[in-house]
This record gives C-alpha cells, structure tokens and sequence, in this order.
C-alpha cells in the first residue's frame, strides 16, 4: 500500500475545521434524541471509523519545504540531534536525527543514518551530516520496510555518511536518559562475563528484551517453534511476560497484592533497559494493562480501559494502526490475556487444588490465549504458522520466570562477590541450555512451521468466531 506525500493549504484546513465543527453537532444531537442504542451505536462507530481515516491521512507530511522529506534524492547538509538510543547491528550502526536545518534552512522531521560499526556518538548528541537523502525502501528480506519506518515518523535515510559531531548531549533529561542506556551497557557486560553464546544472549533476551548476538540458527529455532515471544518487544510479548511473571511470584509464596506491584515494577524497568522507545512503551503499557485485568478482576473496566489507551495511542500516531504489525498483535493478545484466558481457566484451573501445578497451567493458558486471538493476524501477515507452539510454549514458558530470576540475581552477585555469581550463573546456564536444546529439537520437526496464509475476508471470519465464543462464554460466566 503506497502513501501519496501531499501538501494541505489554508483552505483544505477550514474545510477540515468546519466538518468537525458539523460532525460535533451532529453527533451531540444524535447522542441525546436518538433512542435506537444499536442504530446510534453503529452510526457514531462509523462516524469515528471515518474520523480515524481521516486523522491517518492528514497525518502524512506535507511535501514542503519545511520538511525532511522534501529533500529526498538530494545532497544535503543538514543539524539535528540523535534522538533514540544508538542501534548497535552486526555490520553498522543505526541513528536516528530529529533534523533542525537543511542548507541553512530550518525543516523539521527524522532521517535514519547507516553509519560504520564503531562510531563514536549517542543519544542526545548533536551532529553535522552531510549525504544523499533518499526514501527508503524494502528488500526481499524486508518489504515493508519503509512503513516499518514511517510508523515512527521516519520518511528519509541516508547511508554512510560524512558526519561530525556538535555538542555533546546537554539537557538534564537526556544526561539521565544516558546514565539508564550506560547501566544497561554495564549490565551486559556482565551477562557477557558470566555466560557464553548462545546462553548469554537468550538472558539477555529474557531480562531487557536484547537480540544482538542471537545466530541465525537460534532465532530460526525459536521463530519455528513459536517462542519468540519470550526474548522480543512487544505488548504481545510483554504481556506474555507480565502475566508468567505474576504467576511465578505467587508461585513462590508472595501475596498477589505483592507480587502485582514486582511484576509492575519489572515491566517499567525493562522498559527503560531496552530505551524507552515508543514501541517498547506502547507494548508495556498493554502489559501493565494485563496485570491490572488481574489484579481488579473486572472485564467491563480494562475492556474500557483496553480501548481507551488504544484510541489515545492512536491519536498520537495513527501509522501504527496500519503499519505497526507489533502494535495490532499487543492489542489482540491484550485482549485474549482479558476475556478468553479466563474462560480457559474456568475450564482447567478451578478445580486444581495443588499451587505449583494450577500456577503452571495457569501460565500455560496465558500463552495459549495470547496465541489463538493473534493467530488470524499472524497467518494473514506473514502466513505462517507454527504446529508446534502450543507444545513448545508448555515445554518452555514454565522455566522463563526461573531463570529471569537466577539471571537478575547473578548480575547482582557479580558485582558483590563474582565467583558466588559464577556459581549461580551455572545453575541458571542449565536451564538456559535446556531452553536452547528443546527449541532446536522441535524446530527441527519437519512440520514444526509450516506456510498458511488467510485472506483479510478469513481472517475477519476467524475473528467473528472468537469473539462470539468469548460473548458466549463470559455471559454465561
């Protein structure tokens, strides 16, 4: 789906002005004399369907002056600030700058720079960069790459680039920002001195949301047996996390009023582990939004609440409806973690008398549920489907909070007294190993994942089933 790049005038913008003035009106009027509830429903629903597109579409930058995107196909010599954390890849490194000038001339938008492994900036510094902008475009590995971007207001790209460096950063914000990116530089390190690869990327993985060092074989191991989720960003994942780890805290004794503000507590600091970017904050959100179904136990409030952070969310960046794949599934599994896990655990949960087990089928079916609701999406946009996830996620997902917790304690050890840290550190290394042997052994299935595509007319069928399932189901709960 392409984007045509339009400027809007003073006269498109009072027509804009003028049509949510007579929509106001009009909806103010219907809300008040119209006694039809389904019929005013399904009119005001159409109206903020029509609403939101439009929101999409204006939304798009003008093709001005004035902005980055003009300057697409042109050498420029522009200043801006490095405004996210450095992307430290195999064969470069990625920054993104918030541009303040072209030429001389003050624009405003993001332009995402490959530069040389090794570079020598970060967050907050501000730099000359002189190169040919260009708009960026997919490859065979990655065809939608240029949405991928633009979901971040992020239009323009330029490759290896002369750059040089301004200032250094110098707001106090951004001074904290570091100290936080600087503390997880600290905390990788010493996840590199306790453990060896693959193990010391999967804790990595599993306690900040790192994938740097993963092999091709490991992330295609774990891709095909369906537990991604456990070392990726996010909500579908974090959810996932969230609702395992508060699982695993009143598995091991604590009260659930406890345990909840720890899970918390773990989602906000992995959060600022992993940068705080606005992907990583949109994903914890919808995970403290799952700990809070858990926690009030009312499905009427967090649907509420569900709906209501999603049209804030949107309001802010609508491209993330459309061309955010990680924003729809955090959605969806937010909702299945909501309204169908507990109907599962109406089914296989209530009458289990013994903790430990009820805590690990509890978890089980948290993935589960996270699983069936996302399933439509994930077959209709990257029509694949793992036969094996099921399996591997109960073989799996009960050791993730384990060694969460050996790994944390480790680290902590290691700057204490490092050879009590290593002791633990092996402890935690046979469960890490277990996780990579089982994910490759049934990866290795032959019908571990297999193609499985659905068209957006199925995938709306399947999604019409599970809801009326769920409608069924909780009123009759």
């Amino acid at each position: 789906m392409g984007v045509a790049i339009f400027s809007i005038d003073v006269e498109v913008v009072d027509r804009q002005y003028n049509l949510f003035i007579f929509l106001f009106i009009t909806l103010f009027l219907l809300i008040i004399f119209w006694n039809n509830l389904i019929a005013r429903f399904l009119f005001i629903g159409g109206i903020f369907f029509i609403l939101g597109g439009l929101r999409f579409f204006w939304s798009v930058p003008s093709f001005q002056e004035d902005n980055i995107i003009f300057y697409n196909g042109h050498m420029v010599d522009m200043v801006g600030k490095i405004s996210q954390e450095v992307a430290i890849k195999e064969n470069n490194n990625q920054v993104v700058v918030s541009v303040s000038t072209v030429n001389g001339k003050k624009v405003t938008g993001k332009v995402l720079l490959f530069l040389p492994p090794y570079t020598d900036l970060q967050f907050g510094d501000v730099v000359q960069v002189k190169c040919q902008l260009k708009k960026p475009t997919g490859s065979d590995s990655f065809v939608n790459y240029d949405k991928y971007l633009a979901r971040d207001g992020i239009w323009s790209q330029c490759s290896w680039p002369k750059i040089k460096k301004l200032s250094y950063n110098s707001s106090w914000i951004e001074k904290i920002i570091i100290i936080f990116f600087n503390f997880k530089q600290q905390i990788q390190n010493q996840v590199d001195e306790l453990w060896v690869e693959p193990e010391s990327s999967l804790v990595a993985g599993l306690l900040y949301g790192a994938r740097a060092g993963f092999s091709p074989e490991v992330n295609n191991d774990f891709s095909r047996a369906g537990i991604t989720h456990i070392v990726a960003i996010s909500g579908y994942n974090i959810s996932i996390i969230a609702k395992v780890l508060l699982g695993g805290l009143l598995m091991v004794g604590l009260n659930r009023r406890r345990a909840f503000w720890l899970a918390l507590l773990g989602i906000v600091l992995f959060v600022l582990f992993t940068g705080a970017s606005a992907s990583v904050v949109r994903a914890g959100i919808m995970g403290v939004i799952v700990l809070l179904a858990s926690q009030m136990g009312r499905l009427s409030r967090i649907g509420n609440v569900l709906v209501f952070t999603a049209a804030v969310m949107l309001l802010f960046n609508p491209y993330v409806l459309v061309w955010d794949a990680g924003f729809q599934l955090s959605f969806l599994s937010t909702v299945g973690l909501i309204y169908l896990s507990p109907i599962l655990n109406n089914y296989f949960v209530l009458n289990i008398k013994n903790i430990y087990i009820k805590s690990l089928v509890e978890n089980f079916i948290t993935t589960i549920s996270a699983i069936i609701v996302t399933l439509p999406l994930i077959l209709f946009q990257f029509g694949r489907l793992s036969v094996v996830a099921p399996l591997a996620n109960l073989l799996i997902i009960w050791i993730v909070p384990y060694l969460m917790l050996v790994g944390f304690v480790a680290i902590v050890l290691s700057v204490l007294f490092f050879p009590l840290a290593q002791i633990v550190g092996w402890v935690g290394y046979l469960g890490l190993k277990y996780v990579i042997i089982m994910s490759h052994y049934l990866a290795a299935w032959s019908l571990a994942s297999v193609s499985f595509s659905v068209t957006v007319f199925e995938m709306l069928v399947l999604y019409s089933l599970i809801i009326y399932f769920i409608y069924r189901r909780t009123n009759r709960y």
